[in-house]
């Protein structure tokens, strides 16, 4: 793989953001790769407007992987306050998945979150269906806290769940 460049997005980026993020998560496209919830749930995954607000708040910062312009990762990185950042839309072009990128853009994302926001600990969340993706994660130094969180059931803005189950456990891993 050629090595990526990363940038943090900006406004104009958001068509093609909302594009990679769609691909990856949700419908036919996202099952070419291994880390997709098209299983679990339909709809959208998130909207422009949503990108937009995350683009718009101090706090929070979407860095972006692009190979020769072309955008091929993105991940949110997010300052929670007393060294506390969050990791999510952790996100790889479907095409590209299992050749290293994902590793790549975590580690972007953590040195992010020391740089910008003095973070000490990454936490996210992940839907507890997903076990493989949680041993990844697991494999990169994270660990489950024993927390779990309720996954927004009844807000199409974050999906249609396919069962009424779904919940985040919490992962942490120390900076």
């Amino acid at each position: 793989m050629i090595a990526p460049t990363f940038r943090p997005a900006a406004p104009d980026d958001v068509p093609a953001l909302h594009r990679l993020v769609e691909s990856a998560y949700r419908g036919d496209s996202a099952k070419a790769g291994w880390t997709h919830e098209a299983d679990l749930l339909g709809g959208q995954r998130t909207d422009e407007a949503e990108l937009l607000d995350i683009l718009a708040d101090v706090r929070r910062v979407i860095l972006l992987a692009e190979v020769d312009g072309v955008l091929i990762g993105c991940v949110q990185v997010a300052d929670q306050s007393e060294g506390l950042a969050y990791l999510g839309l952790l996100t790889v072009d479907p095409t590209r998945q299992a050749g290293g990128l994902g590793r790549l853009l975590i580690d972007a994302a953590e040195a992010e979150a020391r740089n910008r926001f003095a973070a000490t600990r990454m936490e996210m969340t992940v839907i507890r269906q997903r076990v493989e993706l949680i041993a990844w994660y697991e494999r990169r130094g994270y660990a489950l806290t024993g927390e779990t969180r309720p996954f927004p059931l009844d807000d199409e803005r974050f999906g249609l769940p396919q069962t009424r189950d779904l919940e985040f456990v919490v992962l942490e891993k120390a900076l």
